[in-house]
C-alpha cells in the first residue's frame, strides 16, 4: 500500500479483516507500507499490522513478492503509480477519482484494459457502491422495482473547512488534489448515481464556487485535520459544487457537494424516483434505505424504512445477527473481499478503471461549463 493516513487506515484495516469475515478464495498478507516519511510511515505499519515499511513506492513496486499495490496517495501521485505497478505485473486498487486529469484517466484505463489481457485486475476505490443499503438499491433498480427513472437527487455535504482559519492543506491545492470538493465530495456521488441508475451522464451545467480564497499555511496535516503556521496562501480548488445533469436514457438529475455545510460532517444523501417507485439514502443512516412502492394502495402507500441487516442482504451474512449495525469502514472491507475475488476468479471487478475515466470526464465537463458561465457541456467520449 502506498499512502498511510485517512485512506490508508481505512484499506489497511480492510486489508486485516477481510479475510477473517469472509471466505476469501486467496488469503492477503500485509506485506509492506509505503509513504514518504520513515518515522510516520513506520509508526503506522506497526499500528496497522503490516510487515514491513518503505518511503519509497518505486522499490515497493519493483519487489517480488507484491502481487497487489494499494494506491491511497493525493490523486497528483494516482497516474504514476498506477502506471508502473501495472506495468510490473500487479493488480492495481487505486482510490477515487482515478486521476488528478481526463488525460492521465485515459492513459490509465488503456494501461490497465492491456494489463488485463495478462490477467491483471484494476479497480477504481468507490467505497459507497460497498454499503449494503445501496447494493441493495442497485438490485432494486435493476429488477424493476422502480419503473423508468426519471429523476436523481444527490448531496454531499461537510463543513470541516468552514473556519477561515483553517490551513491550506492539500485538499485545497489544485496541484495536489485536482479538484475541491467537486472530485473529492461529487465524484462519489455521481458515481454512485451511474451505478445505481446503470446509466451513464451524458451533459452538465456546473456552478463551482470558492468561497474562502486565501487561507493560513499548515505547519502539520493529517487526514482532515492540520495546524497552521504564520504564512498564507491561495486556495485553488472548489469549496462548493452545483452540477444539473441528464443521464441517457432520458432522467435528469441535480447534484450538490459542499465543504461549507455548517453542521453537517459527512451526509452523503441520494434519491432516485421513477415511475413506479422511488428510493432514497442517507449515509449517517448507512444500515437504512427508505422505500416507496406506488403500487400499493394510496390509503397507507408511503416510504418506508428497511433495516438492510437481513443475511439475505448484500454483504450481511458475513456479519451480525439482524438488526445489529454495521459501519463506514465495513464498505472497504466489501472493497477488499470483491477484489480478491476478481482476482482468483479472474472477473473484471467494478467500479472498473473506465468506470473511474466516465466520471473523469464528468467532472472535467463540470469544470468546463462552470468557467464558462454554466453553459451545458456535453460529455466528451474522447480524451
Amino acid at each position: 500500500m502506498v499512502g498511510y493516513a485517512f485512506m490508508g487506515a481505512a484499506h489497511s484495516q480492510a486489508w486485516r479483516n477481510a479475510a477473517r469475515f469472509f471466505d476469501l478464495p486467496l488469503h492477503p498478507e500485509l506485506t509492506v507500507l509505503c509513504g514518504r516519511t520513515a518515522d510516520a510511515v513506520r509508526a503506522a505499519a506497526d499500528t496497522h499490522g503490516w510487515s514491513a515499511w518503505e518511503t519509497d513506492w518505486r522499490r515497493l513496486v519493483a519487489r517480488d513478492d507484491i502481487d497487489v499495490v494499494d494506491i491511497c496517495t493525493p490523486g497528483d501521485s494516482h497516474a504514476e503509480i498506477a502506471l508502473a505497478a501495472l506495468a510490473a505485473g500487479k493488480h492495481v486498487l487505486c482510490e477515487k477519482p482515478l486521476a488528478n486529469t481526463t488525460e492521465q484517466a485515459r492513459v490509465m484505463t488503456a494501461a490497465a484494459d492491456e494489463a488485463s489481457r495478462r490477467g491483471q485486475r484494476s479497480m477504481v476505490g468507490f467505497n459507497y457502491r460497498r454499503i449494503p443499503a445501496l447494493a441493495l438499491a442497485r438490485q432494486l433498480i435493476a429488477d424493476g422495482r422502480l419503473g423508468t427513472v426519471h429523476q436523481v437527487r444527490a448531496q454531499y455535504l461537510q463543513d470541516w473547512i468552514v473556519d477561515p482559519a483553517f490551513p491550506l492543506v492539500w485538499r485545497l491545492q489544485a496541484e495536489r488534489a485536482g479538484s475541491g470538493a467537486l472530485g473529492d465530495l461529487a465524484a462519489h456521488s455521481i458515481d454512485l448515481a451511474q451505478y445505481l441508475t446503470g446509466q451513464h451522464i451524458v451533459g452538465v451545467s456546473g456552478l463551482l464556487e470558492t468561497i474562502v480564497p486565501e487561507r493560513p499555511l499548515p505547519e502539520a496535516s493529517s487526514g482532515l485535520s492540520a495546524s497552521r503556521s504564520t504564512g498564507r496562501g491561495a486556495v485553488t480548488v472548489d469549496d462548493a459544487a452545483l452540477i444539473t445533469a441528464r443521464f441517457e436514457g432520458g432522467a435528469i438529475g441535480v447534484f450538490e457537494a459542499t465543504r461549507f455545510a455548517t453542521g453537517h460532517k459527512n451526509a452523503m444523501r441520494i434519491e432516485v424516483s421513477g415511475s413506479q417507485g422511488s428510493l432514497a439514502f442517507d449515509c449517517e443512516s448507512l444500515n437504512e434505505l427508505s422505500f416507496h412502492d406506488r403500487s400499493e394502495d394510496p390509503q397507507t402507500a408511503g416510504f418506508r424504512r428497511i433495516l438492510v441487516t437481513e443475511p439475505t442482504h448484500p454483504y450481511m451474512s458475513a456479519w451480525w445477527p439482524p438488526g445489529h449495525l454495521i459501519g463506514y469502514e465495513h464498505s472497504f472491507t466489501h472493497q477488499v473481499k470483491d477484489f480478491v475475488e476478481a482476482i482468483a476468479t479472474g472477473a473484471e471487478p467494478r467500479a472498473s478503471f473506465a468506470d473511474g475515466l466516465q466520471v473523469q470526464r464528468v467532472l472535467a465537463a463540470v469544470t468546463d461549463s462552470a468557467a464558462a458561465d454554466s453553459v451545458w457541456t456535453a460529455i466528451s467520449d474522447g480524451g
